[in-house]
């Protein structure tokens, strides 16, 4: 089955085409970082209409590198939600015309469940059941996962987001958005013991997480050395970080060992980050597990996760009408 499948949840324009849910011949994202990186965050209006200014071409793109014709299309996948209502309607709509349009059935796709999927567009997927840890700059979540459509939540961020914090604090130290990328960076030049940040596990028996007590406490740390932190940047930037990662990796180990996993899956932006990769691992060795982590493009948005959600969707006869509508909150 080769599908076309199509992300603009938030501030990326992505198409690409899949086969069966696991080859991917082709995936085009075009970023907004360059329009949304004055404002320090994501403008939503903005966002949607450089979506109606990209979408075209993107799809176009998508088709032309994958080397497949147009009528050789089997369906398509469109994010639903969640995400900002304004960009989604842009991807959504275009999927009902195009479906519409080469008469082909075409479904719409949770983009948290794509997130997950991505994992099996790498050469070693995870077996059934393992426990994917969703880190991202709107979500942060573990979920026990029984199948590709079928997945249990374990625990959620009580207010921010992992990357959310992570794109605050770069905002903080001066940086701007997207600031992911950027304390990565700092980090790696810093001494993570230098600057104590709190590790947040709220209750250690459950699987939820807070972030916006480290946020605040890296706000306040710059007010109270308003002549000292500057030079200290890297060395914030690696305190901050190791806080937020030891917190996820704990969490999520110890969230495989009460579901009886030997696999854990870390998806989403956040796992683009290199010590987070690198501290699941250190933890997930010491107790036998596996890790799956995607390549690095597969963990920011993109519509090859989606087309992957999608084959297994249409697989199971979930096939969406014209009626259907975008959701900006949308559970799994």
């Amino acid at each position: 089955m080769i599908i076309l499948g199509i992300e603009t949840s938030c501030d990326e324009t992505a198409a690409a085409v899949v086969v069966n849910g696991d080859t991917i011949l082709s995936s085009i994202v075009t970023s907004q970082i360059a329009v949304h990186h004055p404002y320090g965050g994501v403008v939503p209006e903005l966002a949607s209409r450089k979506h109606i200014e990209a979408i075209v071409p993107v799809v176009n793109e998508a088709i032309r590198a994958s080397g497949m014709e147009i009528k050789q299309l089997n369906a398509i996948a469109a994010t639903q939600g969640p995400g900002l209502i304004g960009s989604l309607l842009v991807g959504f709509s275009y999927a009902k015309a195009y479906a519409y349009a080469l008469d082909i059935p075409w479904t719409g796709v949770n983009h948290l469940e794509g997130h997950i999927n991505s994992v099996f567009l790498e050469p070693d997927p995870p077996p059934f059941p393992f426990v994917a840890l969703l880190a991202s700059g709107g979500h942060t979540s573990i979920y026990l996962v029984r199948s590709h459509t079928l997945l249990q939540p374990m625990g959620q961020t009580l207010d921010d987001a992992a990357g959310e914090a992570f794109d605050k604090v770069a905002k903080m130290l001066g940086f701007g958005y997207p600031g992911g990328g950027v304390i990565d960076r700092l980090a790696q030049a810093g001494d993570p013991e230098k600057i104590a940040f709190p590790r947040t596990y709220l209750n250690k028996s459950n699987f939820d997480f807070s972030f916006s007590g480290i946020k605040t406490a890296v706000n306040r740390y710059i007010q109270t050395h308003p002549n000292e932190y500057k030079v200290q940047i890297p060395d914030i930037a690696a305190g901050f970080q190791e806080a937020v990662v030891e917190v996820l990796s704990y969490k999520v180990v110890h969230a495989a060992m009460e579901a009886g996993c030997d696999h854990i899956a870390i998806v989403g932006g956040v796992a683009a980050n290199n010590r987070l990769r690198e501290k699941v691992r250190q933890e997930a060795d010491s107790h036998g597990f596996s890790v799956h982590i995607p390549s690095t493009p597969l963990c920011g948005d993109n519509a090859a996760m989606i087309a992957a959600a999608g084959y297994h969707q249409l697989r199971q006869g979930k096939i969406s009408n014209r009626s259907d509508d975008v959701y900006s909150r949308m559970r799994l």
